[in-house]
């Protein structure tokens, strides 16, 4: 998470082939995902290098059978200034790679700054 997210590092970020992305912040939102890791990478990575600031890891969960895994963070968006408090949820092969991912968080403090009073 720190080093692919909050180093800007893409290949960083250990998606398979065919991994499945769903986030708010995705064309179309959470309910229609990315397929694949360069759709991953071109419609939902390609504007965040320029809009992250830093990214602080809180907490993170792998479950008994480590096909599972959850992370808690912080993230600073630099435009609309805010931090994103979010919570990821990742899905992993056998061979340790991210087949599914989904973003856990309210887009509001970035399509709609200042709507949360």
């Amino acid at each position: 998470m720190v080093n692919g997210l909050g180093g800007k590092d893409f290949s960083a970020i250990p998606y398979d082939k065919n991994a499945v992305l769903r986030a708010p912040l995705c064309p179309g939102g959470s309910n229609h995902p990315l397929y694949g890791k360069e759709n991953i990478r071109l419609l939902w990575w390609a504007p965040l290098p320029s809009l992250i600031g830093e990214v602080k890891l809180i907490d993170s969960y792998v479950n008994d059978d480590d096909t599972a895994v959850t992370v808690e963070f912080h993230c600073e968006i630099l435009n609309p200034s805010c931090t994103l408090r979010a919570i990821d949820r990742f899905k992993i092969n056998q061979e340790g790679k991210i087949i599914e991912q989904e973003n856990f968080f309210d887009p509001r403090d970035v399509t709609n700054p200042g709507s949360k009073g």
